[in-house]
This record gives structure tokens, sequence and C-alpha cells, in this order.
């Protein structure tokens, strides 16, 4: 949980993210700093060791957190350990936003739609009144904002860039993780883009080749990601039986592929790829799940058109249509006599 406070009113912001990493920190700042349309002068920080750590009585600056702080022209320093006197505000901080944001406990899809709840929460907060100075906290946050910095015209991006080379495999390790940049890249030298929510992997001429959820802590397995294994199924399908992306179907997706020959397997595998392309994996296997389950084929054309309204928000929603309207065609209470004309109706 990275949590901003300003001292003079008392106005606090929260934010939640997976790790403590520099681009986490400088993620979270930017947050605030685009929020509130300005940037404080002095930052100061306590427990922040993903952008500096002590050494004696020297602070050796993460490179990303100094770059950070020229594009906004902040100065900053760091608390002393143990010395509760220099972080009494951001204690408080702490207690006071674990208590009135956490209670209820906070749910949410993602972790972007948390921090948009947490967010507002916090500005709820800022229309109480000042516990000591007997204002709303809106009124002071206000001066707080007027004595900041401008904010430049373009915001930082908080990304760093690393050089990695690949195994025989095409894996990279990453943060005691391997990540699967694909066998064509075995042995080759790529660069390695890591931000707070996603590791992008680049080839030798910085063109973008992979994208993954960036993961904290160690994994066990390679993380991969599942689209780029579709090519590799499409020209063997007979891999699919043992393949990693086997198990991250839908169960009706993976009876059917499990059953189906190798030229039906082919053309599935095939549409999802094709599918993946413009809609997204995940989009690609909904689209073959809804149609399997319906009945009808998943053939390329209709499964990458359903994909990609998955993917806008735009699928038509599904209505019980009611029939027996037709009825009438069918019953003998249609055909009449007219007793005055003798004609049929």
């Amino acid at each position: 949980i990275f949590v901003v406070t300003f001292p003079f009113s008392d106005m606090r912001f929260v934010q939640a993210y997976r790790g403590e990493t520099a681009e986490c920190v400088c993620h979270g700042l930017r947050t605030v700093f685009d929020h509130i349309g300005a940037a404080p002068r002095h930052l100061v920080f306590d427990n922040a060791t993903g952008i500096g750590r002590r050494v004696g009585t020297k602070v050796v600056e993460a490179k990303l957190f100094g770059a950070f702080k020229l594009h906004y022209r902040s100065e900053s320093r760091f608390c002393n350990p143990y010395s509760g006197n220099e972080k009494g505000n951001v204690e408080n901080a702490v207690g006071f936003l674990r208590r009135n944001l956490m209670v209820p406990e906070p749910e949410a899809a993602t972790l972007k739609g948390l921090n948009d709840v947490l967010m507002t929460r916090c500005m709820a907060l800022a229309e109480t009144t000042h516990y000591r100075k007997g204002l709303p906290i809106s009124e002071l946050f206000a001066q707080d904002v007027a004595a900041s910095l401008a904010l430049p015209g373009v915001g930082f991006d908080p990304v760093r860039y690393e050089s990695r080379t690949a195994d025989k495999k095409g894996n990279v390790l990453i943060d005691g993780n391997t990540y699967a940049a694909g066998s064509s890249f075995h042995s080759r030298t790529l660069t390695v883009g890591l931000r707070h929510d996603v590791v992008e992997i680049l080839d030798e001429h910085s063109a973008p080749v992979r994208s993954f959820p960036r993961a904290f802590g160690v994994q066990a397995e390679t993380i991969f990601e599942p689209a780029a294994l579709l090519p590799l199924l499409v020209t063997k399908p007979g891999a699919w039986s043992h393949s990693p992306l086997r198990p991250l179907v839908s169960e009706p997706v993976r009876d059917w592929l499990d059953k189906a020959p190798a030229t039906n397997r082919r053309r599935l595998l095939s549409a999802v790829e094709a599918a993946s392309g413009s809609a997204g994996f995940d989009a690609a296997i909904t689209a073959a799940d809804l149609l399997i389950q319906r009945g009808d084929t998943p053939e390329i054309a209709a499964l990458g058109m359903l994909a990609r309204r998955l993917a806008d928000g735009t699928s038509p929603a599904v209505e019980n249509v009611d029939l027996s309207v037709y009825d009438i065609f069918t019953t003998e209470s249609f055909t009449t006599l007219n007793t005055l004309t003798g004609e049929i109706a």
C-alpha cells in the first residue's frame, strides 16, 4: 500500500501495488501528481527501499527515481531509521486510512479498479473538517496545491530498461522468474522493460515482441504469453495434448480440441490465433467457447467477429425468442370458411 500525505492540510492518498519497487513508487507518485495537477516541491520518504537505500549516513537512490525527481524538479530526503518523531504524519495517515478506507474491505475485479475506488474514497475524505484548524481539508489542500510546482507538459514514464540474454529455449530470467520470449529468440540479447504491472521484451532493434503481467515473488513455472504458442500448435496440432496452453482454455474448448481430428483441431487453433491478433487471446477463447456451447462450428470468420465484439464490449445480449406466434400457421383453426361467400380464408 502506497500512502502519500500532505502534512499542512492532512490530505491523504493511497494506492495499491503488488510490490515496492521503484517502478511502483514512481507510478504511484505520478498518479497522485496527475490527479492534483501539481508536483510537491519536497518529498520525504519512509520505508522506501525500492527507490533508495541507506548505506551508513549516505542514501543511494535508484536511477529511475533520480530521473523521476529531475523530471518533476522535486527534492527529496529520507527519514532516519527508528526515528518516529520524523514521520508522525505519515504513520498517522496509515492508521487513519486503514480504519476509514479498508473497513469494510474494498472489493474490485482488477488492481486498477481497486485504485480507482481508493482514490474516490480519498477525495470523499477531503470534505471533512480538519481536526485542529477547523477548516475543510479540501480548502487547506488548495493551498498545498498552490504552493507546489507546475507539472511538465509530458508525464514521466516509470519504466526501467535492462539487457538480458535469452537461453537456448528463448527464455529470459527477470527478478528470479523465467519469462518465455519464444524459441526464435534463443541466445539473443534482448531488452527488458520493467513496469509496475507489466514486463515488456524488445528485440535488438527495440521493437516490442512480448508483453507479460509482471510477477512478484518467485514463480515455479515459466511465465509465457498464451497467444505466442498458437503458431506452433497450428503447425503441430498433435502437440495439443501436452501443451501448457491446454489447462488455460475453458472446459468446452478443451473437450472439443481433445476429441477433434487433427484437421479440425488445426482449423480451430488457426481461428483462435487469427482472432487473438485483433481481440486478444482471452476474447478469442471466450468466443470459441460460446460458439461450441451454442452448437455452431467455430469457423474463423464467425469466431473472429464474435471475439472482436467481446473485446469491444458490444456482444449482443442473448434473448429467448417466443416462437409460439408462428403456431397459427400449423393449426387447423387458421383455416376458416366464410359462410356468406363460401370462400376459404
